[in-house]
């Protein structure tokens, strides 16, 4: 990736519940919900779906929420959960307008800095078979599909990335 693309962007750490940090869990969850069913999202399904999964142990010692700024404006964000040798990472999203400008690489890159200075050995995560995007952004970026590790009722793929 040039360096012009990455030089736009930079992450910071957010607490879900600030203003920009919770617009764009809102917009993640809206994007979720409208691909899982593949039409619009109904009235109280996007507030249905974060009450079912909560950010808030985004925050540390938990866990820790990432906002990504493009030009300075609110553009993207990336969560992790803290395991006792391993973090979860969750909730990646880029806007739709900034995908392919090298937002999902700078996130990955901070989670995966971020996981080590928490003590992890590794990334994990879980997707769905519709996130091809996420899937092969993960791919690209040295993740590796592994046997299932969580139950979760929407997770069709598990991927993991052993930090060096």
């Amino acid at each position: 990736m040039r360096s012009d693309l990455r030089s736009a962007w930079a992450v910071a750490p957010a607490r879900p519940d600030q203003s920009d940090a919770a617009g764009l869990l809102r917009e993640y969850f809206e994007e979720i919900v409208v691909r899982y069913h593949h039409r619009p999202a109904r009235s109280g399904e996007v507030a249905a779906a974060m009450a079912d999964s909560p950010s808030d142990d985004l925050v540390t010692p938990t866990g820790i929420l990432l906002l990504a700024t493009h030009d300075g404006a609110p553009a993207g964000c990336a969560g992790l959960r803290f395991r006792p040798a391993w973090a979860e990472l969750t909730r990646v999203y880029v806007r739709p307008a900034l995908r392919g400008r090298g937002g999902g690489a700078v996130l990955l890159a901070a989670a995966e800095e971020q996981a080590r200075m928490a003590g992890a050995d590794r990334v994990r995560l879980d997707t769905r078979s519709d996130l091809v995007e996420a899937r092969a952004l993960y791919a690209r970026h040295g993740y590796v599909e592994i046997p299932a590790y969580s139950r979760d009722a929407y997770a069709e793929h598990w991927f993991e990335k052993l930090l060096g």
